[in-house]
């Protein structure tokens, strides 16, 4: 994997009522064709609302945004193509058309629908332990080295100890925003 690409956030315009088949046939295609390192996630905004069905109050499912699909992917020429050429997507929400990369969302966007969903933003794609050293890549303490001193896997968070001017201070830092050091 190119080493500068990263995964984000795109929209999907997919035929109404086709988004949970949309959601199915991608994650079955990334299987298949081996992208599992460039699709990740697909989500199909939905929220609970209570409806009179024959004189009485029943939940159902109601989509958000009918005929759109969130997509977590790196984006490729290859990773575009598979996604763009899924049954019954028409085509990525920001493109200009004649082959154009769309535009990704804007992480507070995604954060705020996911949050809506109950998932995390962000899913570690590595497993972390306390008191191994992890570069920081993101942030105010980018390109330093810490110690892991607690993980909270439900939140995604790392809690590192960072040497400061000879004294330890505390960072919390989302799992995306650190890489393992080289052995």
């Amino acid at each position: 994997m190119v080493e500068t690409a990263k995964k984000q956030w795109y929209v999907l315009h997919t035929y109404s009522g086709f988004e949970d088949k949309v959601k199915s046939d991608l994650l079955s295609r990334a299987q298949s064709m081996g992208m599992q390192d460039y699709i990740f996630r697909v989500v199909v905004p939905q929220e609970e609302k209570l409806e009179d069905v024959h004189g009485k109050k029943q939940e159902v499912s109601e989509k958000v945004f009918p005929g759109y699909v969130l997509v977590e992917m790196v984006m490729t020429d290859e990773s575009w193509f598979i996604v763009r050429n899924t049954p019954n997507v028409t085509g990525f929400v920001g493109s200009h058309g004649g082959g154009s990369k769309p535009s990704p969302l804007y992480p507070e966007e995604v954060e705020r629908i996911l949050h809506m969903q109950g998932e995390p933003a962000k899913k570690a794609d590595v497993h972390f332990e306390v008191g191994e050293n992890v570069k920081i890549t993101e942030g105010a303490f980018n390109g330093m080295v810490g110690k892991i001193t607690d993980i909270q896997d439900d939140k995604d968070k790392l809690y590192l100890s960072i040497d400061m001017f000879g004294h330890a201070t505390t960072a919390e830092l989302d799992f995306d925003q650190v890489e393992k050091l080289e052995d």
